[in-house]
């Protein structure tokens, strides 16, 4: 995911702050990954997304607006996209990875 460290900016949205990153897909095995936002400590913060789970094809990227309230814009400290394996595929894979960057202040 990129940037390493996004940032949260105001949104053209009143009290709502975005961050805009980029999940790269290198995985075969993989076609659909999560979005999540966590504070220091790990607990899940609400977030805004046009999808909550993208699909990204082999070797593609896309790039993703998370909104966050303003009100808890200063709890967030990463943003993470998550490797969603789907039962009922022919592909095979027992790693599941989270991948996750650090809002930078």
């Amino acid at each position: 995911m990129t940037p390493a460290y996004p940032t949260l900016v105001l949104s053209h949205i009143e009290k709502v702050h975005v961050a805009v990153v980029k999940i790269w897909n290198s995985r075969e095995d993989v076609e659909w990954y999560g979005l999540s936002v966590f504070d220091e400590d790990w607990n899940q913060i609400k977030f805004a997304s046009q999808h909550r789970t993208v699909k990204i094809d082999l070797n593609n990227s896309k790039v993703i607006e998370i909104y966050i309230r303003s009100q808890d814009a200063d709890r967030v400290v990463y943003i993470c996209s998550e490797s969603k394996l789907f039962k009922g595929t022919n592909k095979v894979s027992l790693i599941s990875s989270r991948i996750c960057s650090k809002v930078k202040r």
